[in-house]
């Protein structure tokens, strides 16, 4: 055998061309320094293509999106951050940096002047709506489209699973802060979020909580996750002024939602609708981490949804250039 076989497998495996010849874009791992952070995050598609910002919740990272990155680059360059306290995003200690979602917005803001995007959609699930929202209302000329996968901005969206927060919001002691340590930050809680409302529980990735438990486990994650959640008021403070956004900037919506999601229930999907008549909802029969369940569906309608609104490479613009 020549030695240009090994060399036409390598090129293939580059271009993400496997052996039938189908192109299946690569997604690749890299880190940058971003509000004295390193941050980590997982990207595909060409340089020049629109950006979809994928922003993930509580408690996992950037691995929730394994499945739709490749799914959505061959038209689009997806980036996935991790937010600071979550997957492989490093904060030096030195930093001492303030857990609140006014910061991860910050950061997340940096992030992108890092990686020179001016220009994006954003897809918000969970902790990435009240981050991804307050870089909308900054700077509502960057947005091109949102994606809410239940990614709430309405009291009505907030579900009964908030009751136990609700109660550390309200009375902030030691005593609520150790409740919500053993309840929620365990496996049991972790996995309860993932597969709660899943017509088949074992058909969740094991992985994936699994991941999500071993980096809750970190020294000092606990604390962070426990500051996180009686910060998680403020976001309800400020749905007046997403709201207001909404209705201001008008940006394209589609909210895709896991309709047997505890937390963010149904309402919160419906209720765009008041401020953008023209979002479009759909329901998904899953629960909270919808991405785990139905990713086909997701990109499927995220494309369409995109391409309506001209999130899109242009006519006769070709891969790789210009």
């Amino acid at each position: 055998m020549s030695d240009a076989t090994p060399r036409t497998a390598t090129k293939r495996a580059a271009s993400g061309q496997n052996a039938a010849g189908f192109s299946v874009p690569i997604t690749s791992v890299h880190r940058v320094e971003a509000d004295g952070v390193q941050v980590f995050y997982r990207t595909a598609g060409e340089a020049n293509a629109p950006v979809v910002l994928l922003l993930h919740g509580f408690p996992t990272s950037s691995f929730m999106f394994r499945e739709l990155i490749p799914r959505l680059a061959n038209d689009h360059r997806v980036i996935a951050p991790d937010l600071p306290g979550f997957g492989f995003t490093d904060v030096p200690p030195e930093r001492k940096y303030l857990y609140t979602f006014d910061q991860l917005a910050l950061t997340i803001e940096a992030f992108t002047r890092a990686l020179r995007i001016d220009r994006y959609a954003i897809y918000v699930f969970d902790y990435g709506a009240p981050t991804g929202f307050r870089l909308a209302m900054a700077h509502p000329e960057r947005v091109t489209a949102i994606v809410s996968q239940n990614g709430n901005a309405y009291e009505e969206g907030l579900g009964e699973a908030w009751g136990p927060i609700r109660k550390y919001w309200a009375a902030p002691t030691a005593e609520n802060r150790d409740i919500l340590r053993q309840s929620i930050l365990t496996a049991g809680g972790t996995r309860w979020q993932y597969t709660e409302g899943v017509a088949n529980p074992e058909s969740v990735a094991p992985e994936s909580y699994t991941l999500d438990t071993a980096l809750l486990e970190r020294p000092g994650n606990k604390e962070i996750q426990l500051d996180l959640f009686l910060d998680y008021a403020s976001n309800v403070k400020l749905y007046p002024k997403f709201q207001e956004y909404f209705r201001r900037s008008k940006p394209p919506l589609l909210a895709i939602w896991g309709k047997n999601d505890p937390f963010f229930v149904p309402a919160g999907a419906e209720a765009f609708r008041k401020d953008l008549p023209s979002a479009k909802v759909q329901f998904l029969d899953t629960g909270h981490f919808a991405t785990e369940t139905h990713f086909v569906e997701i990109a499927t309608a995220m494309k369409e949804f995109l391409d309506t609104n001209g999130v899109r490479r242009q006519s006769g613009e070709r891969m790789g250039t210009r």
